[in-house]
């Protein structure tokens, strides 16, 4: 039985139902990952977020149980699930993806939007985020954010003029947020 809010309702699409997935998420404290916590927990999964060590404290304020990236991540991870996770989403393309396959029992179980080769490689699932789902997420997210339930901060704002160092700020992808080019002046 679907959940279903107002604004899904208008645009004629359905919300998942609830589940009680443990998920995995890698690179969890950025725009993206952070953004995937939130709609994670939205459907009551548990989730266990990778990120380093500066950026647990912010993980814990989403919802999810942190983790540090590099050596025994696995061990690490298992502390927290035992017997694994039931979903995996890659959105660092750091190389882990034969971890996360580990972790959640089979490629299939696995989603990157970071690692088009790994995905190639090992068999998971590559998303760019084409696949017609847009009017849904959309319309789910902005519920969401009626009702305080989602939020990305804005990291930085940059006056049009200067668009190449709003782009070397978002390079190193340790920016937490949105970075908002301002296009005219506020009046």
């Amino acid at each position: 039985m679907a959940r279903q809010t107002a604004a899904t309702r208008a645009a004629g699409e359905r919300v998942p139902p609830p589940c009680d997935w443990k998920k995995r998420i890698n690179g969890a404290s950025g725009t993206v990952g952070s953004a995937a916590v939130q709609l994670a927990l939205v459907r009551d999964a548990r989730v266990i977020g990778t990120a380093g060590p500066a950026n647990h404290e912010y993980l814990r304020s989403l919802g999810a149980e942190p983790v540090a990236y590099g050596d025994g991540l696995l061990e690490r991870v298992r502390a927290l699930a035992p017997d694994g996770v039931d979903r995996a989403l890659d959105v660092a393309g750091s190389g882990v993806l034969p971890e996360l396959i580990e972790l959640a029992g089979a490629p299939e179980h696995v989603v990157t939007i970071a690692d088009f080769a790994g995905a190639q490689e090992h068999g998971e699932t590559f998303s760019s985020g084409d696949a017609g789902r847009a009017v849904y997420a959309l319309a789910a997210i902005g519920e969401l954010i009626r009702s305080g339930r989602f939020s990305l901060p804005v990291a930085q704002t940059f006056p049009l003029a200067e668009v190449a160092e709003a782009h070397r700020a978002g390079e190193d992808g340790r920016v937490r947020g949105k970075l908002v080019l301002v296009v005219g002046s506020p009046d």
